[in-house]
């Protein structure tokens, strides 16, 4: 194979990591083998962010975790928590970001439906997901967002006024690609 893999221990329980799925604003997730099954392991980093502010980013991630649980959206299931080493094993959902399907010129239309329902739910929860496609994964037709993070509900970063933008090959879109590839 030629790639290394390591070994990463979460509360007594060790994963082998297998590549890098992505970085976001509060951690690196990475996809990751126990028992011949795969996780999503999720390390919080402490990178600075200039457009977001964070307080405990783990408690963060285990609040909002129950929030989009008690609100019915669709999420991968956490697994365990790491508290101490800022660690997070959740269910992998494998299949294409909707980022992925846009960049690539796949039409997404099918699964508007499910990001309204989503967003939907979100509301009446007084809740904002981050809508951005990176954060949807597609399995089995069915779409999960596959991040956490959520917010108190405001109109400004609601699907509408700001997520609905990236879900298309709109300028703001080819814009996000151009500067991030």
């Amino acid at each position: 194979m030629g790639e290394k893999f390591h070994t990463v221990t979460v509360n007594n329980n060790s994963y082998i990591v297998i590549k890098l799925l992505g970085k976001g604003k509060g951690g690196y997730s990475y996809l990751a083998e126990r028992d011949g099954r795969q996780f999503v392991l999720k390390q919080i980093h402490h990178e600075p962010c200039d457009y977001y502010t964070f307080g405990n980013k783990i408690e963060a991630e285990r609040n909002d975790y129950q929030r989009l649980l008690n609100a019915g959206i669709r999420i991968p299931k956490m697994i365990d928590i790491d508290i101490e080493n800022e660690r997070i094993v959740k269910e992998y959902i494998e299949g294409d970001t909707i980022f992925d399907m846009v960049k690539n010129g796949v039409s997404v239309e099918q699964y508007l439906t499910q990001v309204w329902e989503m967003a939907t739910l979100a509301k009446s929860s007084a809740l904002n997901i981050d809508y951005f496609p990176t954060n949807f994964v597609v399995q089995n037709r069915l779409l999960y967002y596959i991040d956490y993070e959520c917010n108190n509900y405001m109109d400004e970063w609601n699907l509408e006024n700001w997520g609905i933008k990236y879900w298309s090959r709109t300028p703001e879109f080819l814009d996000y690609v151009k500067q991030h590839g």
